[in-house]
């Protein structure tokens, strides 16, 4: 496979960085912004990582991630299999109750025109993020969501906390605190981190 990756390590691009480098692939990497010219050129919304393979752009990261572990075959189960439709539950779940509530948190920090800022939401998103982290300690048995298996949801709620950090949201307990810093400790991780500096 040819690929290419657009957008910067600040961003859900880094999920892809990861995945990529957890499965050994070579892959050319632009550090481009969102709404440049060469990401509107690929993706009409404007939006990073945008992943070119042979020619064809994927955007969106969970799409991409999905897309790279069915095609290799790894850190994924089997499609129409029980556990990838447990895979995929997980895999919602980080986007639905932790991904979306730090995306919201930023598009109010940051990411929306000043005058449609509301900062007291972040109050809310907080508690609901604190919420669904103790939810998820509660059932986390670990190493991993799936058990003793790897797979993409794993690189997306890592993420995710990570991100919680840097956005200042609460601690998400001991449980997954020691999960986010023993994930973080994996070799492709740090190359990841490594590739993005």
């Amino acid at each position: 496979m040819d690929l290419h990756l657009y957008g910067g390590p600040k961003s859900r691009a880094f999920r892809v960085i990861w995945m990529l480098e957890e499965l050994g692939l070579d892959y050319q990497h632009s550090l481009a912004a969102p709404r440049s010219d060469e990401v509107m050129a690929l993706n009409g919304s404007g939006k990073i990582p945008v992943l070119v393979v042979d020619g064809t752009a994927i955007s969106d990261s969970t799409a991409i991630l999905t897309f790279l572990a069915d095609r290799t075959g790894q850190l994924t189960f089997p499609a129409g299999s029980l556990d990838r439709a447990r895979q995929d539950g997980w895999t919602q779940l980080i986007n639905d109750e932790f991904d979306s509530v730090l995306w919201t948190a930023s598009r109010h920090s940051f990411a929306l025109p000043e005058e449609y800022r509301l900062p007291e939401v972040k109050d809310s998103l907080k508690w609901e993020f604190s919420q669904s982290a103790a939810r998820l300690s509660d059932t986390f048995e670990g190493p991993f969501l799936m058990g003793e298996a790897m797979t993409i949801a794993d690189i997306l709620l890592t993420h995710c906390l990570g991100w919680a950090v840097v956005a200042k949201f609460p601690d998400a307990g001991p449980k997954l605190t020691a999960y986010r810093d023993r994930m973080r400790k994996r070799p492709a991780y740090i190359r990841a981190l490594g590739s993005a500096m």
